[in-house]
């Protein structure tokens, strides 16, 4: 057991070790070809290269879009491997010579991208992720709709199967993602200029892939992914201390139904009006269990309990003697920026007012920032 215990230690050390030797990892991604992606990652490399940092290009698809063509001129570039596939010959990046020059950065377009057969690796994220191993950061791009997660999604929104996926985790090992964004009204315009497709393929792409409203779906699609990333990288690094957290509601109820449904609408306006997550808590206290409460009361409860998961509420339904101590207990553990009541009269107030530790949950209230709303 000692041993194991010896030998756990070690692998914990050694996935530190390799953490932090590991390259960073910046993703450009967008809703859909055209937005500027690759644009922008060029961009990038000449500020780098600017500021002395050794960046060069793995692999890079301009599509023959003559700006980001341009862009080509003054950025080093690793020559790619040649194979022959099916009597044909065919490019790739070259992984191995890429961790042999080791740059300090590299540029590698097109992250969802297929390998030829007989590659190392069958997918150009598994190649990222060895250069990334190797201590080398990279700058990819990709389009929101090659993410594995929302692979159905994408297909009903755009008619079109997508083939080439990206797993989610590795968007979530990103170190930064940058939403390369356009309104469906820039993105058209340029295709119409010709600066996505040339003047053969316009025509197609305007009647299919971009129609303001799938454009506008991807937009939205792209924005959140970015968001979600952004949360997660607030709630990995940022300490809690100093963390601006975001607004959430939670709705306290009891079996009154009538204040119950009250509390619930309101709480859910509120909600809706900051964009925000919210809680409705039911305490159960044991004179209120299932055996011993009303009929009618239990099926308002349940139509309450209803009503608030189809105005977008989670619900809890807690058993305890205490109800200000469950009340703070969730508040603490969900992270509730606003605790919302009845009035005095009603019985849960009633409740709170008469119980010994009320003062103890205004100060934990006070402590952590908590508003408390008594909802008329």
């Amino acid at each position: 057991m000692e041993e194991e215990d010896k030998a756990g230690s070690v692998r914990k050390f050694l996935d530190l070790v390799k953490k932090s030797r590991r390259g960073k990892f910046k993703v450009y991604i967008g809703m859909s070809a055209g937005v500027g992606k690759t644009y922008r990652m060029l961009q990038e490399a000449h500020a780098l290269l600017k500021n002395g940092i050794d960046i060069q290009i793995g692999y890079i698809e301009t599509h023959n879009r003559a700006e980001t063509h341009a862009l080509l001129d003054g950025i080093p570039l690793i020559p790619r491997r040649q194979l022959f596939y099916k009597g044909k010959e065919l490019e790739e990046m070259d992984v191995q010579a890429v961790i042999n020059k080791h740059p300090e950065v590299v540029i590698v377009d097109e992250l969802a991208h297929t390998n030829v057969e007989g590659s190392k690796n069958g997918k150009r994220w598994q190649d990222v992720a060895d250069i990334l191993d190797a201590g080398i950061s990279v700058i990819s791009a990709v389009n929101i709709q090659h993410l594995e997660s929302m692979n159905q999604e994408i297909e009903t929104i755009t008619g079109i199967p997508i083939t080439e996926r990206i797993p989610d985790k590795i968007l979530e090992t990103a170190d930064e993602i940058v939403n390369i964004d356009l309104t469906a009204d820039e993105l058209i315009d340029r295709l119409r200029a010709g600066k996505i497709y040339d003047q053969t393929k316009i025509k197609r792409a305007l009647d299919n892939f971009f129609q303001p409203e799938r454009i506008l779906q991807l937009r939205e699609l792209a924005l959140k992914e970015v968001a979600h990333h952004l949360e997660r990288k607030i709630n990995v690094e940022v300490p809690k201390q100093i963390k601006l957290r975001p607004e959430k509601f939670l709705a306290c109820i009891s079996t009154n139904h009538e204040t119950a449904k009250i509390i619930i609408r309101k709480t859910a306006r509120l909600a809706s009006y900051y964009r925000s997550p919210w809680i409705v808590l039911y305490v159960q206290r044991s004179h209120e269990g299932g055996d011993r409460i009303k009929l009618d009361l239990q099926r308002h409860l349940i139509n309450n309990f209803k009503l608030a998961t189809e105005l977008g509420a989670e619900v809890l339904k807690v058993k305890s003697e205490d109800v200000t101590e469950t009340i703070t207990r969730i508040a603490a553990e969900k992270e509730i920026t606003t605790i919302c009541i009845g009035k005095p009269h009603l019985n849960l107030f009633q409740v709170i007012m008469r119980t010994a530790i009320f003062n103890k949950l205004l100060k934990n209230i006070a402590e952590t920032e908590t508003d408390l709303v008594i909802l008329s």
